[in-house]
């Protein structure tokens, strides 16, 4: 899939563990603005009402097997599969079955478990979850570490909504039209991608929406013999940890929230605050290597504007297009520690190469030596268009254009086209404008922002804490670059998380790390 839309964690899975190695692995709230179609039935009386079939069904626990370009886990990791209910509104209804991973705790003073949810919206904690265990090592010595392939994604009824000839042939689309052939190109490419998701997810596809997800993961906790439910989002993950708080707020345990998603933004306010936060991890890239950012930025522009009249050769044979230039431009900005790659791709695409940023660009969309494509996009298109009721027109992105383009010359284009292109003329409508997220009661949640985050820009950690409600939300702030904070290098945020989760300790809200 050529389109770059919803930059977020799992997508640059291979770039954010080469970081966390190192280490061990957009104003004010809107309070009140929300889903709209939030049940309005309490989670108690929501949990109480669940059949037996579900919340007494006992998981039997196996060894692993691979998954997708994923060899199996060792003999150390444990998988299942949970029942859920296809539709939430009739828990008694058709079931699917959702692919768990675990590995039990190592050591004594056991707490339970600790749920990982690692981004996307798609991507697979059952692939993930075996990587980022060296990074979370010394939370296992009290939690079984748990995650899990969300509805829809992996191994729990993953949709695939395009072939790799397909996928392929889908990268030569501008995502960035400049012409009406161009225009009708790119919307009738998202039509018919569309059409392929509907075709292949059936039913499902109204069924895999984040609160459906966070009803699961309720469902999850009480299966696992978990009082309160302990949850690691990260990126998107944070977004559905402040809905599953929001829907169960008595069940809240510890909820850290990292790289958190602002959740007062619909479609298009995300779309600029990512224009944002790439601009700004652009900009502090180009200043490390001596840039000034104007110039640097401007410099990537006129590389990219001649990409876009004359696609770069390539060792493969392959051409690189325009937009698989800015991708492979987005995948280093994820972690600093990737950023003198990035350095060495946009030389090699100044003389001429684009295999560089090409390579790059195929990471980022899942794609291998064979030319076979990964899923997680497919899903994430999915599960966001089935959230977001927004629907910009062509006439309303074309007004949106000139200010994305103010807020990042090298980015906003594509941010702005991307906000008519990715749910257009979706077979299914979207639920709401804004997640909400607002849980009075619970338990407190600590939110950790990163100030140099390109995905999740960090005014989203203020944004989430108060829209949580006052109390709720506890805010820790990382002075760093690349998208999270947990396992990146500071021993200050790494120290401060663990004492909240093994021992219950909240820091003050406000502390920062520098």
């Amino acid at each position: 899939m050529s389109r770059f839309a919803r930059w977020t964690a799992t997508v640059a899975a291979a770039v954010l563990l080469a970081g966390c190695s190192s280490g061990s692995s957009g104003g004010g709230g809107n309070e009140g603005k929300g889903r709209s179609d939030t049940p309005s039935a309490s989670p108690t009386a929501t949990s109480a009402a669940l059949p037996a079939s579900l919340t007494a069904q006992k998981l039997t626990w196996g060894g692993c097997k691979a998954t997708g370009d994923s060899p199996a886990p060792s003999a150390d990791w444990q998988c299942a599969t949970l029942k859920v209910p296809l539709d939430w509104a009739k828990p008694d209804g058709e079931t699917i079955g959702l692919a768990l991973i675990r590995a039990k705790a190592t050591g004594g003073d056991h707490i339970g478990s600790l749920l990982f949810n690692f981004g996307g919206p798609g991507g697979s904690g059952v692939s993930m979850m075996p990587y980022y265990a060296a990074t979370v090592s010394k939370l296992r010595q009290r939690y079984d570490l748990v995650s899990w392939d969300p509805r829809g994604v992996g191994a729990s009824e993953g949709i695939r909504c395009r072939g790799d000839r397909e996928i392929q042939s889908a990268e030569t689309v501008d995502a960035t039209p400049d012409t009406p052939a161009e225009e009708q190109a790119y919307f009738r490419d998202s039509t018919d991608f569309g059409k392929g998701c509907e075709k292949a997810a059936g039913k499902l596809m109204a069924h895999v929406s984040t609160t459906d997800t966070a009803r699961d993961m309720d469902l999850m906790r009480q299966v696992l013999g978990d009082a309160k439910m302990h949850y690691f989002g990260i990126s998107y993950g944070t977004e559905l940890g402040g809905v599953y708080a929001h829907l169960f707020p008595k069940n809240v345990g510890r909820l850290i929230l990292d790289a958190v998603v602002d959740p007062s933004a619909d479609s298009v306010g995300h779309a600029e605050n990512q224009a944002r936060g790439f601009q700004r991890a652009l900009d502090d890239y180009l200043k490390s290597t001596g840039q000034d950012p104007k110039q640097g930025s401007q410099k990537i522009v006129n590389l990219l504007d001649g990409i876009d009249a004359k696609p770069l050769p390539t060792s493969s044979g392959r051409k690189l297009t325009q937009t698989l230039a800015v991708t492979g431009i987005v995948l280093p900005l994820y972690s600093e520690a990737s950023w003198p790659t990035l350095t060495s791709a946009l030389k090699a695409a100044e003389q001429g190469d684009g295999s560089k940023l090409l390579s790059l660009a195929d990471n980022y969309n899942e794609r291998d030596s064979s030319g076979h494509y990964g899923t997680t996009a497919h899903a994430q298109r999915v599960i966001s268009c089935l959230d977001d009721k927004q629907r910009p027109t062509l006439t309303e992105t074309k007004k949106l254009l000139p200010e994305f383009e103010k807020i990042s010359p090298v980015f906003g284009d594509f941010l702005g086209w991307d906000t008519a292109g990715w749910c257009h003329d979706w077979p299914v409508a979207g639920q709401y404008d804004t997640p909400e997220v607002s849980a009075p009661g619970a338990a407190p949640i600590l939110l950790v922002g990163n100030t140099g985050d390109p995905a999740t820009p960090y005014e989203g950690a203020r944004r989430m804490a108060d829209e949580l409600g006052k109390g709720i939300g506890v805010e820790l702030t990382w002075k760093g670059e690349g998208h999270g904070a947990y396992g990146n290098g500071s021993d200050c945020v790494d120290s401060t998380v663990n004492a909240y989760l093994l021992d219950g300790a909240v820091p003050k809200d406000g502390k920062v790390c520098s």
